[in-house]
């Protein structure tokens, strides 16, 4: 069980270990009361099934993520170490809001002392063997070698120790810039609504290391559970998720040697179809999936997606050999692979980027967001091809409509339209209410413009 640096984060932790001991759960925590990222927790998860048929582990991590100070998450992750499946999270949602009806009657607890006395809850170091097998995914001697100095601010978040034995363990020039830990966050630049938000894709909570950008060669950053990353490049600033992502993989999948000529490229249907261009000229499938990177797990897992990743700054991929490293977002391999890209290429990823933008033409990809009442969400959500009234978009003739993943076959809860040059997507938020209209051309601003205007008029249509 791990947790992240929010103020609930440790009191639930708490309570959680009254209740599993109480049941005779064996229970990992970390050491002297630590904070555990979210990667971390799926590399022991996986660690710990590869050499025991005895026992199965799973994990919870207790974070809401990159969400303000006074936010909670409980998070589960099954024997697999991915994110568990909407089946699960829906069983345990169902099963803990029964438990509240009956003011938890009949739930075994203990007392804290007692649950950290029994022999159910036990110490244990998650981040040496995690910062120790690094080298299986990642090339530090060429990090090493290079001589960078590398700008890293955990943004007082779980990741600050990881980073800490990294430096330890294979001094490659890491410098952490903030090690302040604050469960109110004080310390974080607001962002753009004003709100303290530990989201490193962020321009807005990522100011003061943007602002640090001269003083070194690259510089990244991490959300409170570390499975969120932001690059930071001399030559650009903060780099675009999408961005990023295209240039990872085309870096990995160049330079993985030993990987299987058929491992996919796993993105999700959000996501910029730079990465489709990109797969292309590799000779790599996509598997694009729904939003969610649960849909990646079992890819990763069973060695068929080399890389999985989606727009809101979340991938993992597989180590060296082919074999898998994490099944849940790790944000602490994607920052340091831009440091082996730097060391390797002599380029940082923006650099990269901008050579594939010269390949395959440039992207102008924007997201928006509009309130939308719950009624008007559920109609977003069951938007069929027969709701498009017209065989043109943006200017362009109509090449599909679908509302399940090419990928999977999973329903992706609205709609995508594809035209020759530029694509929109149309989805409720399943959090808030607002919709989301994700758009991209490869034409123009006014072409993107003009798919955003046309996306607009089909939402209006439905929910009329």
């Amino acid at each position: 069980m791990g947790k992240d640096t929010h103020a609930l984060s440790t009191p639930a932790q708490e309570t959680a270990l009254r209740v599993l001991a109480a049941n005779h759960v064996e229970t990992w925590i970390a050491k002297e009361d630590g904070y555990t990222p979210t990667p971390l927790i799926s590399f022991a998860i996986l660690e710990y099934n590869e050499v025991n048929d005895d026992k199965t582990a799973d994990g919870i991590v207790i974070t809401p993520s990159h969400n303000p100070p006074e936010d909670g998450g409980f998070k589960y992750n099954p024997p697999n170490g991915g994110p568990a499946d909407t089946h699960v999270t829906d069983w345990i949602q169902n099963r803990a809001n029964e438990l509240l009806k009956k003011r938890l009657k009949g739930v075994k607890t203990l007392s804290l002392e007692e649950a950290m006395r029994s022999c159910y809850v036990k110490e244990y170091d998650f981040v040496t063997p995690y910062v120790a097998k690094l080298p299986e995914i990642i090339d530090l001697e060429a990090i090493r070698d290079a001589n960078l100095k590398i700008g890293v601010d955990p943004m007082g978040g779980a990741s600050i120790e990881v980073y800490r034995k990294i430096e330890e363990m294979h001094r490659i020039g890491l410098h952490i810039v903030n090690e302040e830990i604050d469960p109110t966050f004080s310390f974080m630049t607001l962002d753009h609504d004003g709100k303290i938000r530990m989201d490193c894709s962020s321009p807005y909570a990522m100011a003061s290391l943007i602002d640090l950008k001269e003083d070194f060669d690259l510089a990244f950053g991490n959300d409170a559970d570390a499975d969120r990353h932001g690059i930071v490049t001399k030559s650009e600033g903060l780099m675009n998720p999408n961005h990023y992502l295209s240039a990872a993989i085309w870096y990995l999948f160049k330079h993985r040697l030993d990987w299987k000529r058929d491992l996919k490229v796993g993105k999700t249907l959000v996501s910029s179809a730079m990465i489709d261009r990109v797969a292309q000229s590799l000779n790599r499938e996509v598997y694009e999936v729904p939003v969610g990177f649960k849909w990646f797990s079992l890819g990763l897992f069973d060695g068929e997606l080399g890389f999985g990743g989606e727009e809101s700054a979340g991938a993992s991929f597989l180590r060296k050999k082919g074999l898998v490293w994490t099944t849940d977002k790790d944000g602490i391999i994607m920052n340091l692979l831009a440091a082996e890209i730097l060391a390797v290429r002599k380029e940082d990823p923006a650099q990269i980027y901008r050579f594939l933008e010269g390949q395959f033409g440039t992207s102008y990809y924007q997201r928006i967001d509009a309130p939308a009442t719950p009624e008007e969400k559920a109609k977003i959500k069951k938007l069929v091809p027969e709701d498009i009234h017209t065989d043109t978009l943006g200017g362009e003739k109509i090449e599909g409509i679908f509302t399940r993943a090419p990928g999977n076959d999973a329903p992706i809860g609205g709609l995508k339209i594809i035209t020759p040059n530029g694509w929109i997507a149309i989805r409720p938020s399943g959090t808030e209410d607002v919709y989301k209209i994700y758009a991209e051309s490869f034409l123009s601003m006014e072409h993107l413009h003009r798919l955003i205007d046309d996306a607009a008029k089909i939402i209006a249509d439905v929910v009329v």
